[in-house]
């Protein structure tokens, strides 16, 4: 004779197993809208960048002609450090955060998993390099704004990306 709470336990599995399903279904079409996209597809050749990942950046940054060079674009997304003056003295401060904070926030997450799979890239270099200064918060952050410059330039002249 079962326990009551040994039904209990397969409704939540059968919970599980149809939230599984749904989810699989959502990451299939995910994958096929990504490959169905240009942009999308060849952002998919940077390490780091997903599917979905790639899907969303396109969607935030819009049509990338709109950008005379990669500088503007990070300037848009709010990835270039504020600027105060006064006299002769010039401050920079934190990032500006203009722009859309979903794209700066999938922006971050790519630069970490790219620093994970690509221990000798560029941007993994700069990276390591600017952690030990300024620390991880600030280093992701600027790696971010160079990744971003990556991403301009594969969409600016739709070829793969090759480090």
């Amino acid at each position: 004779m079962r326990a009551i709470h040994d039904y209990k336990i397969d409704g939540y599995l059968n919970i599980i197993d149809a939230l599984n399903h749904e989810i699989d279904e959502v990451l299939r079409r995910i994958r096929a809208e990504a490959k169905d996209d240009d942009y999308a597809r060849l952002l998919t050749t940077i390490p780091g960048i997903s599917y979905y990942s790639a899907l969303l950046i396109v969607s935030e940054i819009g049509e990338i002609e709109r950008f005379p060079d990669s500088s503007h674009l990070a300037s848009h997304v709010g990835l270039t450090p504020s600027t105060h003056s006064s006299g002769e003295v010039t401050y920079h401060g934190s990032i500006t955060k203009t722009g859309s904070r979903h794209l700066r926030w999938i922006l971050t997450e790519c630069t970490q998993s790219h620093i994970r799979t690509e221990p000798d890239s560029n941007v993994t270099r700069f990276y390591n390099r600017l952690v030990k200064k300024k620390g991880k918060a600030k280093a992701t952050v600027a790696a971010s704004a160079k990744l971003l410059k990556i991403i301009y330039w594969v969409m600016k002249e739709k070829r793969p990306y090759h480090s």
